[in-house]
């Protein structure tokens, strides 16, 4: 078969995009019909003789892009397991189980999938894939020592995409987020698993992130019992090391576990914050002291606004409904209102900007109105009030709980916090692999051309992005001077997947 140019690859999508198109014009101009539109014939299944084709089509740009980044020299000279190669080296381990939950594998058993796909081997340059018994082996062999080198052979490849392609989405500031989850597991044999306050037996990690991105940069596997600022300074300090140097500013942000007012100076004197705080008496006095003109209304912004210009009438609330015929109690929100003050915590030699937070709740049971609920909410920050009034700080503070999206996509959308080995090294070291595949599919969203093609895909939840860019169906020509992916299905989204491809091939990694 002749191999296509670039240009003819996308003449063929559009075409194909046009076909799509012209059956959904149709849409309107269909008359009453007698009988369904799915109908069915006979059907023959058939196994080809000759062609042979892999689902997993967009893999292979994954693959591309994370080999001119130079990921798996990194983890070769970086992670040492291995004392023979026979015949694989640490990085084959690691990518084959980041690449099987890119492709939708949620447990180690999922790997067969990809070293029975013989046109996937082709397509990957590989004559053979570890087997699941052989990688959780090799997930066995690691140490605390071993799991961070392998955290900072990732982040070494990190710089070469924030300088160029993600350069756009640093530029001013750099969020990192930090906090807590916990990975439920119903083993009783699993060392270094222990109980919750939850009451939830398993893990409780703790993850580092970059939410102008939405990659994962440290991952921090915990025993369950352990509150979510253990071990947290360390890692908040190797984040700002991280990023510092490809961002104008960096700002972390956490709930109220990370307030730790020990570090407080130190931190301010790198970068910004906006930490939530508790709920003290002593901040609960200042707040309550506070006079009337110091408070302002806060105006949240219309999460869906209007672009329509028509109004559909609103329909009956139904919870609310239950709620008042059940009389179970009922709070809502009446109004909000923020002000701020300065206070000086005893571990801290200087005062910082507290911003509060003052909701005001009405409490009924049925048709009985109660009296009503002032709750507060505290925000230490050390951004000034002239750059960053109230509101902005608590948008800043509720915009990290984005976050907590992060953490269901790693959980319910990829797998990656799961704890399928056996004790809590092992475990880690499989979180932390299984979450380079959701890296891997923020570094390919920073490839694509168009800055509104690179949000939205970055925002794109992992089971949209394995539908629509991994799970197309490609034949694999392997020829003398490269390999040959030839998509044999249309998605909506080939069009970008084309540009990130050809962004990949033309931009200068500093490797091949």
């Amino acid at each position: 078969m002749k191999k296509l140019t670039y240009e003819q690859s996308r003449r063929n999508s559009a075409r194909r995009r046009r076909k799509v198109e012209a059956r959904h014009r149709q849409a309107g101009h269909w008359g009453e019909r007698p009988q369904p539109m799915l109908t069915s014939q006979k059907i023959n299944y058939e196994i080809g003789g000759n062609v042979e084709a892999t689902p997993y089509g967009g893999l292979f740009a994954m693959h591309r892009l994370v080999t001119r980044l130079g990921l798996a020299s990194a983890i070769d000279a970086s992670v040492e397991l291995l004392k023979l190669h026979l015949p694989y080296h640490e990085s084959d381990h690691v990518l084959t189980l980041a690449y099987s939950v890119l492709t939708g594998g949620t447990r180690l058993q999922d790997i067969d999938r990809l070293r029975n796909d013989v046109p996937l081997m082709n397509g990957l340059g590989a004559r053979l894939l570890p087997d699941p018994t052989t990688v959780g082996d090799f997930l066995r062999r690691f140490t605390e020592t071993d799991i961070v080198a392998l955290m900072d052979a990732i982040n070494s490849v990190r710089p070469q995409l924030w300088t160029g392609r993600g350069a756009d989405l640093l530029s001013e500031v750099a969020y990192v987020d930090v906090d807590g989850t916990i990975v439920p597991t119903t083993g009783q044999l699993k060392q270094g698993m222990d109980i919750s306050y939850k009451g939830i037996w398993g893990y409780a990690p703790l993850l580092v992130t970059l939410a102008n991105t939405r990659e994962v940069l440290y991952l921090v596997n915990r025993p369950g019992n352990a509150p979510s600022h253990l071990g947290a300074v360390g890692w908040i300090d190797r984040a700002i090391t991280l990023v510092a140097p490809y961002a104008k500013r960096v700002c972390v942000r956490g709930d109220t576990d990370f307030a730790l007012t020990t570090n407080f100076d130190r931190w301010a004197e790198q970068v910004d914050f906006v930490l939530g705080t508790d709920n003290i008496a002593a901040l609960r006095t200042r707040a309550e002291a506070l006079p009337d003109t110091a408070w302002q209304p806060l105006h949240r912004p219309t999460a869906h606004p209007n672009t329509t210009g028509t109004t559909r009438a609103r329909r009956p609330n139904r919870k609310q409904q239950v709620i008042r015929e059940r009389a179970f109690l009922n709070l809502r929100l009446n109004h909000e209102d923020v002000a701020e003050f300065t206070y000086q915590p005893k571990k801290c030699r200087r005062a910082y900007r507290v911003v509060v937070l003052r909701k005001n709740i009405s409490r009924a049971k049925g048709e009985a109105v109660l009296l009503d609920e002032i709750r507060y909410f505290f925000y230490f920050t050390t951004y000034p009030a002239d750059t960053h009034p109230p509101a902005q700080i608590v948008e800043l503070a509720n915009e990290r709980c984005d976050q907590e999206n992060i953490h269901g996509q790693l959980k319910s959308g990829l797998g990656a916090l799961h704890a399928p080995v056996d004790d809590l090294y092992s475990n880690w070291a499989y979180m932390l692999i299984a979450a380079l595949a959701w890296n891997i599919k923020a570094w390919h969203a920073l490839m694509m051309h168009h800055k509104h093609d690179r949000h939205a895909f970055i925002r794109m939840e992992f089971k949209r992005f394995l539908d629509t860019v991994i799970r197309v169906p490609a034949m694999i020509l392997v020829r003398a001077r490269g390999i040959v992916v030839r998509l044999l299905a249309y998605t909506v989204n080939l069009d970008r997947f084309f540009s990130a491809w050809a962004t990949t091939e033309r931009v200068r990694f500093g490797y091949g």
